[in-house]
């Protein structure tokens, strides 16, 4: 499942070479839309990698001009598990700096490079695990 403000949204799991769409879905987030359908959203493994087709530009609805920051790759996060009811997807820049998933701008292309490989221990399981919605 996707972040809990998508959990309603028609989704279905990232694949590597993906090309998909940074879009808001009406439900109060921004997410990554499918390619074949952008009202489907694309639910993504924490640790997975994106290369953007442009520097990244962060900046919610109704701000003047989004904030473009010098990188075009970033991996999948989620930020905040332990907290039910608030934004949990993130990315993370070569920097180290992360960013909410909804803060976006709208209509970035990224395609997804690859996925995360199959955690070895129960750490890098637990790490991979997505937010819990109760």
């Amino acid at each position: 499942m996707c972040d809990y403000s998508l959990q309603n949204v028609k989704s279905r799991a990232a694949r590597v070479g993906d090309k998909l769409t940074t879009r808001n879905f009406g439900t109060g987030t921004r997410g990554f839309a499918a390619p074949e359908d952008p009202t489907t959203a694309v639910c993504i493994l924490p640790g997975t990698e994106l290369a953007f087709a442009e520097e990244i530009a962060v900046g919610a609805a109704g701000m003047s001009e989004p904030r473009k920051l010098a990188f075009d790759t970033a991996i999948f996060r989620q930020v905040d598990k332990d907290q039910p009811c608030r934004h949990h997807d993130a990315i993370e820049f070569p920097n180290g700096e992360m960013v909410l998933l909804t803060l976006l701008a709208e209509g970035q292309a990224a395609t997804v490079l690859q996925l995360p490989a199959q955690p070895a221990n129960a750490k890098e399981a637990d790490e991979q695990k997505r937010a819990a919605y109760v």
